[in-house]
């Protein structure tokens, strides 16, 4: 992951509703969640909570699947866990032993 991947995904969790709606997506792995379940989890109008979809999935946070009639909308795990490793690769100059076990949690789960 480089910082403008990065820096796309913590701008698009940096808002109420969509750090919630991820959440909640993280919570029903690896079934995910239909998108009138999300907009109606959001107490928000379908188009208004259309255009936060819209941000998480540009930023890669959020996958959709056609599932009959419904858009099945699921966390994109992968990059959750890329975002993590990024944030916690380069940490604690001359002190790895403090990261290392995060490090190693993060690349064994998922």
């Amino acid at each position: 992951m480089d910082s403008d991947a990065a820096l796309a995904i913590l701008s698009a969790l940096s808002h109420p509703t969509r750090l919630e709606a991820f959440r909640l997506l993280l919570r029903h792995e690896p079934e995910g969640l239909a998108t009138g379940a999300l907009v109606e989890a959001s107490g928000l109008s379908q188009s208004t909570f259309s255009s936060h979809l819209a941000v998480m999935a540009k930023a890669g946070l959020v996958r959709s699947a056609k599932q009959g009639r419904q858009n099945i909308q699921r966390a994109d795990i992968a990059a959750l866990k890329s975002l993590m490793l990024f944030l916690a690769t380069d940490c604690c100059q001359g002190h790895p032993e403090l990261c290392q076990p995060l490090v190693a949690e993060l690349t064994s789960c998922c």
